[in-house]
């Protein structure tokens, strides 16, 4: 969320206007998701949907919304429709807060429909004011989840003193009404104690019934803290849990920009996934995994070493990035990542037009899992594709590609100012089995999984699917593909003629 109390605050409310216009939604019928049954739902035209919204962002609009002034998204999906709780933030307006909510049946028409609170909770304010801070007039980085009958969000409210902020925890019988505030989860403070940030939290019920949360920004890294299942609140008074997972450094300096923890039980790997942010929320926000077998830990990188240990880790799965003819996304981080419940997982973040770096627009991407178990995310945003298999005669002919690069860069807000952009190169898939005309590079395909072994030595491993393209003008059906080369770097593709 912020790595930087003061600097976030500078960012997020900066005026900075845009204008563009807005469609109205034309209603079409379109498969649903996840097993992609015949049953349809009413969905509007996707062009509808733009990279820029000035003439919606003030709050009086705030009714439509929908994927926009989305920051810091956690998605559950409770009955028939998916939710989605976000972090009290307008493009160039200061918003009320109460962290907002949002639904969708189909995750791309989503509707704005409350706040969870009418003020900033009174519990969590008296802890920061008690201790001389004055809490921020927002509300960051909720998580939801449902306990029997039960919601629960946890939240994160924040001040200028660095350090000192506070996780509290609401409880409601409904999704959208009646939050009443529970208590207080975890605290930092501005002190000697060697703690990170308590902001960002995430929880999750271990395959043995067990509740952990997981949280934390910069200073100390991520960590973990064990829950009681029937309050949601910790298991041992006062507890602050241990630290899971680090970076490290560049050039002998600490590269502590590391946050949004994200944890999942995927049953069918049997394994614990934590989805970690690194970098500056405006620029170079981007996104890696580890995994574990075990919900404490210890979690492991692609490389497999321990997530704890002061280096940086990956895979990195999502980054800034540049598709031609756009002017690319940046702030491409702080995830969300849930499933349909038929065992399809989808993976949800911000993410920032580079016109314009202060829109924030929800992305939702499905995740594929790689044949080693590792999740990889779709190069393009969710829009109701289906999950058939792709001809192998499909694949010939032009596509773009992105390798998803990374130049480290220690620092926040005033030395991350570019965002570094990963940007597509042209890649031809010739009907004769090579790539890019050249001899010694080659593919094979066998689908869903095609495979370049290139002269370099490098191998990609891709997972072939429909998408759309989000780049050209009435987001046509096409081809992606998404996944690791032999060095685990994120490879992305989409094809964009024959």
């Amino acid at each position: 969320m912020s790595k930087s109390n003061t600097s976030y605050l500078l960012f997020i409310f900066a005026l900075l206007i845009f204008s563009c216009s807005k469609n109205e939604p034309t209603v079409s019928n379109t498969p649903t998701i996840g097993n992609d049954t015949t049953t349809t739902v009413a969905v509007f035209n996707i062009n509808s949907i733009e990279d820029t919204y000035a003439d919606v962002a003030p709050f009086t609009y705030y009714s439509k919304w929908g994927s926009y002034n989305v920051h810091d998204p956690s998605i559950r999906k409770f009955g028939d429709y998916y939710y989605c709780y976000s972090t009290d933030v307008g493009y160039g307006i200061t918003v009320r807060p109460g962290i907002q909510i949002r639904k969708s049946k189909d995750l791309v028409q989503w509707t704005f429909v409350g706040w969870v609170f009418d003020q900033i909770p009174s519990i969590a304010a008296k802890f920061i004011s008690d201790r001389g801070g004055t809490p921020y007039n927002a509300l960051w980085a909720p998580f939801v989840m449902k306990v029997g009958n039960e919601y629960r969000l946890y939240y994160a409210l924040s001040c200028s003193t660095p350090r000192l902020s506070v996780i509290g925890l609401a409880t409601s019988t409904d999704p959208v009404l009646g939050w009443k505030e529970k208590g207080i989860v975890v605290t930092s403070e501005n002190n000697s104690v060697t703690q990170t940030n308590a902001i960002d939290p995430t929880v999750i019920v271990d395959a043995s019934g067990n509740y952990w949360m997981f949280y934390g920004s910069a200073w100390d890294g991520i960590y973990a803290l064990q829950l009681n299942p029937s309050t949601g609140l910790p298991l041992t008074s006062g507890d602050i849990g241990v630290r899971i997972a680090n970076r490290g450094f560049t050039n002998g300096k600490y590269n502590g920009n590391i946050e949004a923890p994200e944890v999942i039980y995927n049953p069918t790997l049997k394994k614990y996934y934590l989805f970690i942010s690194y970098d500056w929320l405006q620029t170079k926000y981007n996104v890696r995994v580890c995994r574990a077998d075990n919900p404490q830990g210890p979690y492991y990188d692609y490389n497999g070493v321990d997530a704890n240990v002061d280096i940086d880790h990956g895979p990195m799965i999502i980054a800034p990035y540049q598709f031609t003819g756009h002017g690319g996304w940046q702030g491409t981080g702080h995830c969300t990542v849930f499933d349909d419940g038929n065992g399809t997982y989808f993976m949800a973040n911000q993410a920032r037009p580079s016109v314009d770096s202060y829109y924030m627009d929800l992305h939702v991407r499905k995740i594929f899992w790689t044949t080693d178990g590792w999740p990889v995310v779709s190069p393009e945003r969710y829009a109701w594709e289906d999950n058939s298999t792709v001809a192998k005669d499909s694949l010939i002919g032009t596509w773009q590609q992105i390798i998803l690069g990374y130049q480290v860069v220690p620092g926040y807000a005033n030395e991350q100012t570019s965002p570094d952009l990963q940007v597509a190169i042209s890649l031809m898939i010739d009907a004769n089995g090579t790539l890019n005309g050249d001899a010694g590079s080659t593919w094979t395909y066998n689908a869903p999984w095609l495979q370049f072994n290139w002269s370099n030595g490098y191998i990609d491993k891709v997972f072939v699917q429909k998408g759309h393209d989000w780049e050209k003008s009435g987001r046509p059906t096409t081809f992606i593909f998404s996944g690791l080369n032999n060095k685990g770097t994120a490879i992305w593709g989409k094809k964009v003629s024959n």
